[in-house]
């Protein structure tokens, strides 16, 4: 995984362990995501399939897109769609994906990039792979993440944020046997550059063989972590996990996990505030009733979510 890293764990700040008096969150499931097709065509895991909503909660819904290798002409990404009421959180661990919304953010990520994006009120946007890459396929690899937000920031500006690799917080665990890469949230006084509406911590963690971890976690937060490559044990009863399952933790102060002892485990770790509001989720749009989301619906058929920006023509001037 060529994500960001260090060639030296151990000159990176180091996150204290929790003290043993800190109550440890115990593993209540582990689900397998079932593989699906989005988009266009390409190939996802449904992260969260099997998990009831309010255990998620500020978490709605991800997909592990990849790990794929296309051939040439292979690679896919969606059509202009709309959103409104949540984030995307898009991470790219291996290849390249390009974004443009109709609010008029957008640009490039790869290889441990991060586009974070606030839907809010509305707004059109598309997610394709750059020309050169489905000219020539290669590996891809990442995952989007969908943030609820609250009744009172439903319709807020829309936002978009371009988190270069270069920009995580890059830790180690307190005895070097973890790379912490924190794309949101606080871990030993170290912020991830993640500006979120709803409070989250989101570390993508990597795991030497045979290492074990136990981290501090908040306990108003709930706690997750999904296996994106290799396989190990999660909780205090060391719970058996693999690529593409789930572990949901219950309350607590601290988590625990390992890497099984014949090779390195990536790991994604994710935290929130729950916000503990009705959710009337279709398609495209997370709002609080279903008449926000007929509201939504109407909106976007008549136009109020936002157009679709000219493409520039060679030969042609754009008016």
């Amino acid at each position: 995984m060529p994500a960001i890293t260090v060639e030296n764990i151990l000159v990176l700040p180091r996150v204290p362990e929790p003290d043993v008096t800190q109550a440890e969150r115990a593993v209540t499931s582990v689900t397998t995501a079932p593989s699906a097709f989005e988009g266009e065509g390409f190939p996802v895991r449904r992260a969260f399939a099997g998990v009831d909503l309010p255990r998620l909660d500020p978490f709605i819904h991800m997909d592990q897109m990849g790990e794929v290798d296309y051939g040439p002409g292979e690679p896919k990404g969606t059509p202009w769609h709309p959103h409104r009421g949540f984030e995307t959180v898009t991470y790219i661990i291996d290849g390249t994906f390009r974004h443009q919304d109709s609010n008029g953010g957008g640009g490039l990520i790869t290889n441990g990039d991060t586009q974070w994006m606030t839907a809010g009120g509305g707004i059109l946007h598309i997610e394709a792979p750059p020309e050169e890459l489905v000219v020539s396929g290669g590996l891809f690899h990442g995952f989007q993440l969908w943030v609820n937000l609250p009744a009172r920031l439903k319709m807020t500006q829309p936002r978009y944020q371009d988190i270069r690799a270069g920009q995580v917080a890059l830790l180690s665990s307190a005895d070097g046997g973890a790379l912490l890469r924190v794309i949101a949230g606080s871990f030993g006084g170290h912020d991830g550059p993640g500006v979120t509406h709803t409070p989250i911590s989101l570390v993508h963690a990597t795991v030497s063989a045979g290492a074990q971890v136990r981290l501090p976690w908040r306990a108003d937060f709930n706690s997750l972590a999904y296996v994106l490559s290799g396989h190990g044990f999660v909780g205090p009863d060391s719970s058996p996990v693999r690529m593409g399952q789930l572990a949901v933790f219950g309350a607590g102060e601290a988590i625990t996990f390992a890497a099984s002892g014949s090779g390195d485990m990536d790991i994604l770790l994710l935290g929130g505030e729950p916000i503990r509001e009705p959710v009337a989720a279709y398609g495209p749009f997370v709002m609080n009733t279903r008449a926000e989301l007929q509201q939504a619906f109407e909106d976007y058929q008549a136009g109020r979510l936002g157009s679709i920006p000219a493409e520039p023509h060679p030969g042609h001037d754009v008016l």
